[in-house]
């Protein structure tokens, strides 16, 4: 907007003003505009501090502004910001000739017009790149909340501290299933879920200890309902019963498992327990492999597991009915005061510890929204200067295109043309940049979405929507005004 004070520069200079004052002018209007838009971001931190903390998980307040180098940081760069913003019309528009201010003939230059447009297509790189990375960290979210994961999350509640119960364990679990509105339970702690019990030990592939194969692996040890309460899928063999009492040297094992041993009947082979130094290993037979089924994050691949029969009472999970889930914790808790009156009533649905091991992702992908409207708009700000700019520096040139015939829709599409052309430079220059990190991103999920064309298809219509939305004030403005208003001085 500078340009536009050309003609007052060459006033004041036929007045008799000195270039040092018009300097002085322009750098302190600059630096006055600087320092009220920090006073300003400062009343907005005050007001955004606690969404903001809320966001990104953090306890941040004014003091840690004050009490740290940051307030020092915040004034150079508000110093600074104004001294550049004042720079070009107070070094540069100062120096103009008057006779050429006055007349308008003023030559910003080639270097110039390309520095504009290079900030433009700067800011709006940016823009593209975080909303490409907003889509794509969205799009794996959705992923992992929708991917099969070989058990069912939804409807299990996971009542916490069931040690205390002691001896009484099975009877609390056998007297709450009694209730309709259960439907089934089971005792461990090992559950497809983090944080919960881990044991990764060795495994020996019936019994060699001088297997190549055998390895480190997890071993969990549940009940007989396990299977059926995650609601995993057993696809060879059967699940442990209590018709069977020879179950309790038996293994059930996942397709992983089977597929590292390099089993093809898992069914005919046993897995090697270390029970001890001294005593040896115990055999377990397999007696059925569970589908694979994923039991940490899905920034891992799903490893061999083996399940035990065996006493792990720390949890116990259920899976309810869904009809009145606040009638069911009721009954719940009655039950837990009937036992242990003293004790704290603990429970946790598996679907949000599920979604918690995700929080640090949900986290990022909430930031890269905020900070890509951020990027936009301060995007569509550069691009409607630039648009002011043009339209300012070409309105003598629109009014003899209208004289000579042009129409409204004609010269508006003249000066669209310019910035399609810089949203689509923008566009070419951030999708391959936005493909390199977002796919390094992808790279801690061992589950992870592709990144398809899309992404930056659906990117370039919206920033060219904004763009034009941006510019067609100043366009229109341009290509509606009076021929004899831009040409009366000519």
């Amino acid at each position: 907007r500078s340009a536009g004070r050309a003609k007052e520069v060459g006033i004041r200079k036929v007045l008799g003003s000195f270039r040092i004052q018009l300097i002085g002018q322009f750098l302190t209007e600059s630096m006055a505009s600087s320092v009220l838009s920090m006073l300003l971001a400062l009343i907005l931190v005050r007001l955004i501090l606690l969404p903001f903390n809320l966001l990104s998980g953090k306890t941040l307040g004014m003091e840690d502004l004050s009490q740290s180098p940051l307030i020092f940081i915040v004034l150079a760069i508000t110093i600074i910001t104004g001294f550049l913003a004042g720079g070009y019309p107070a070094f540069f528009i100062s120096a103009f000739r008057p006779v050429s201010a006055l007349k308008g003939h003023l030559r910003t230059g080639v270097k110039a017009a390309w520095f504009r447009r290079g900030l433009v297509v700067f800011q709006f790189t940016a823009s593209i790149i975080l909303i490409i990375g907003t889509f794509i960290v969205y799009n794996q979210l959705h992923y992992i909340q929708n991917k099969k994961l070989g058990y069912q999350k939804e409807q299990v509640l996971i009542l916490n501290d069931t040690y205390l119960l002691g001896k009484q364990t099975e009877t609390f679990k056998n007297e709450m299933l009694a209730y309709p509105e259960i439907i089934s339970g089971t005792v461990t702690d090992y559950l497809p879920i983090t944080p919960s019990e881990r044991n990764n030990a060795g495994v020996f592939p019936d019994g060699e200890r001088n297997s190549k194969l055998a390895s480190p692996m997890q071993n969990w040890v549940v009940d007989h309902d396990y299977i059926k309460t995650m609601g995993m899928t057993i696809v060879e063999g059967r699940d442990f019963s209590r018709a069977h009492s020879t179950d309790v040297d038996a293994a059930i094992i996942n397709q992983a498992m089977a597929k590292h041993f390099n089993w093809d009947r898992p069914l005919e082979h046993r897995g090697g327990e270390v029970l001890g130094l001294k005593e040896g290993l115990k055999l377990h037979r397999v007696i059925g492999v569970v589908e694979d089924f994923h039991y940490e994050s899905l920034r891992d691949n799903i490893g061999p597991l083996v399940m035990y029969l065996g006493s792990s009472r720390g949890s116990i999970s259920f899976r309810l009915k869904t009809e009145d889930i606040a009638k069911t914790i009721g009954l719940l808790e009655t039950k837990w005061r009937q036992f242990l009156p003293n004790a704290p009533f603990s429970y946790a649905f598996m679907d949000e510890r599920f979604e918690a091991m995700y929080q640090s992702e949900q986290r990022v992908g909430k930031i890269f929204a905020v900070f890509a409207i951020l990027a936009v708009f301060i995007g569509c700000l550069g691009l409607f200067g630039l648009a002011a700019f043009i339209a300012e520096q070409r309105t003598r040139e629109i009014g003899i295109r209208k004289v000579l015939g042009a129409t409204a829709p004609g010269i508006i599409g003249l000066l669209m043309r310019e910035f399609v052309i810089l949203i689509a430079a923008a566009n070419v220059i951030a999708w391959p940049m936005a493909y390199f990190l977002m796919k390094r991103w992808l790279t801690d999920f061992a589950y992870r979405v592709s990144i398809g064309g899309w992404f930056g298809i659906a990117t370039g219509v919206l920033t060219l929507f904004i763009a034009m939305l941006t510019v067609i004030y100043q366009a229109m403005s341009a290509a509606f005004m009076n021929p004899v208003d831009s040409l009366r001085y000519e």
